[in-house]
């Protein structure tokens, strides 16, 4: 009679087994799930940077043609006019937001476009007609004016001096134009600088 009393634990360890197991797959499917969301976010932020390089790889600008420099008087330039376009393949670059920097010997400028004109101007010379004039599109060209005394040069570069124009989009690489003036500087006269 004794044996009837004493508690028999077989069915309770085969429940016991059953809640671990089932505790251990719910710590896996949390712990699987938060380990998921990571690599989710993770995939996410480098499909940003991917597309983020690959904007500011496309949006740069390229030279096209001659820099020529205008003399104000003898032996000094007053005017820098280079031409720009688009990289092949490249996305608009908006010449509203570009900053320009000119550097010399004794200058050194960094200058915001602005409408009022008192800096750098910029003129479509291949465009399309009807779209935003402020935009360089592909397959255009625009002719950038840049007058020394207006953006804040100090003084003019001479003859044999070395100017660095730089034009910064908002977007993408810098294009960097170093020149040499050239050994004579004749008042009012074009000359292209190489």
């Amino acid at each position: 009679m004794y044996n009837r009393y004493i508690k028999d634990e077989n069915g309770f360890t085969g429940l016991e087994a059953a809640i671990v197991l089932i505790a251990f797959v719910v710590v896996a499917a949390v712990f699987s799930y938060v380990m998921l969301g990571a690599g989710f976010f993770t995939t996410q932020k480098s499909q940003e940077v991917v597309h983020t390089g690959v904007t500011q790889a496309s949006s740069s600008l390229a030279p096209s043609g001659d820099v020529i420099v205008k003399s104000a008087n003898n032996n000094e330039a007053n005017e820098v006019t280079f031409y720009v376009t688009n990289t092949a393949g490249g996305t608009p670059v908006d010449l509203n937001k570009t900053v320009l920097t000119y550097t010399d010997n004794n200058d050194f400028v960094t200058k915001e476009y602005s409408s009022a004109g008192n800096g750098w101007v910029y003129t479509p010379i291949v465009y399309e007609p009807g779209h935003n004039d402020n935009l360089l599109e592909a397959g255009e060209k625009y002719k950038i004016v840049v007058t020394l005394s207006t953006i804040g040069a100090t003084t003019a570069p001479g003859i044999n001096e070395k100017i660095k124009l730089e034009v910064k989009p908002p977007e993408g690489a810098v294009l960097s134009i170093t020149k040499t003036m050239p050994p004579a500087l004749a008042s009012g006269n074009y000359y292209p600088v190489y």
